[in-house]
């Protein structure tokens, strides 16, 4: 029988055996030590075995993820034999990561090839974070240096949109199509007062922190005003570089033009080009050609720049041109404080006209 306290040891072979004329007994028999057993060095095999492809794994995403995203071009329209080319970049959806550093590989291809002649940037975008902006803009500004840029608005080149169509610089054309929206000219950073709803149902914030300001923007008490003046001297500074780059960038517009444009307002493309805002209005091809024109190539070869699929936006299920993971991020990362030259009243959803 097995009585308490002498339950069989871990490692040893137990039989439990029975008999018509007494109860169940158990017999123990002395056997392997588990530690030497086979299943142990079976499951040491698998788990040695399971490290060490983990390991390689690592080391293989690793290299994978730190390298910059390769470019390539496929061909678009004019003169497929000639080497002179025209390269179009996109810019969709919201100006972060990972579109940003994307775009900045782009243009860094367009600016090394001695065959690319000039670049047309499209731009079909809400705006996003103001860093972000301002990196593509600084690239841009690099770019224009060595060959002229045009740039093309699609749906919405809105806020860090229209921030970014400023690498143009003065001698780039900016183009509209008929039905874009442009402007939105100013700075936000997304806030929620939860202070009443807290207060109804009996919850209270008592966070510990270093300094007075370290909670400034938290949802669940109203903003004091030394945390209101703190913060739109931030957002100020920002706003007065959007509107120095207009200046610089734009012969139609002078910084006063400039302010009274800033209300945060969306402009149809007939009062943006009224305004000095943009240069024309047409298509994709207008824009081409008129870059073509301006370059004076009888003939040109049309490319248009991708980035590569990355592992992470196979897993993520997001396309290159579209980078819908960054849309999900921008909600993931609401609770966060960024500032953002964008059109929304939610960040990551952008608003687009509808018919």
């Amino acid at each position: 029988m097995l009585l308490p306290g002498h339950l069989p040891q871990f490692g040893t072979e137990t039989t439990f055996t029975m008999s018509t004329t007494s109860s169940p007994t158990v017999v123990v028999h002395a056997g392997k030590s588990f530690w030497k057993s086979w299943a142990f060095r079976g499951m040491a095999i698998i788990l040695g075995f399971s490290v060490l492809l983990n390991m390689g794994l690592y080391a293989t995403f690793r290299d994978y993820f730190a390298r910059s995203p390769e470019v390539s071009e496929r061909f678009l329209s004019g003169n497929s034999s000639t080497t002179q080319r025209i390269a179009v970049l996109r810019v969709s959806g919201t100006i972060m990561p990972p579109l940003t550093e994307r775009i900045i590989r782009q243009i860094e291809v367009a600016a090394e090839d001695e065959r690319v002649k000039g670049v047309l940037l499209t731009i079909d975008s809400p705006g996003g974070l103001v860093a972000d902006s301002h990196q593509i803009y600084h690239a841009l500004e690099k770019l224009r240096e060595k060959k002229p840029i045009s740039i093309q608005m699609k749906r919405l080149a809105a806020s860090g949109g229209y921030y970014i169509a400023m690498g143009a610089g003065t001698k780039g054309q900016i183009f509209a199509e008929p039905t874009t929206w442009t402007g939105s000219i100013g700075v936000i950073i997304p806030r929620y007062d939860m202070s009443a709803l807290v207060e109804k149902i009996g919850i209270s914030s008592d966070p510990l922190k270093t300094g007075e300001f370290k909670d400034a923007l938290s949802p669940f008490h109203p903003l004091t005003e030394a945390e209101r003046k703190v913060w739109e001297e931030i957002l100020n500074q920002s706003f007065e570089q959007f509107i120095e780059l207009i200046d610089t960038n734009r012969d139609t517009l002078d910084r006063e033009q400039a302010r009274k444009l800033a209300t945060g307002q969306i402009y149809t493309a007939r009062d943006a080009r009224a305004n000095g805002m943009i240069d024309e209005i047409g298509f994709e091809e207008d824009a081409l050609a008129a870059l073509q024109k301006s370059l004076k190539l009888d003939q040109v070869r049309v490319v248009e720049y991708r980035s590569q699929p990355q592992l992470v936006d196979l897993l993520l299920g997001s396309k290159t041109e579209n980078v819908t993971a960054a849309q999900w991020q921008a909600l993931v990362d609401a609770t966060t404080p960024r500032a953002m030259f964008l059109f929304s009243w939610l960040p990551g959803l952008p608003q687009s006209p509808a018919l």
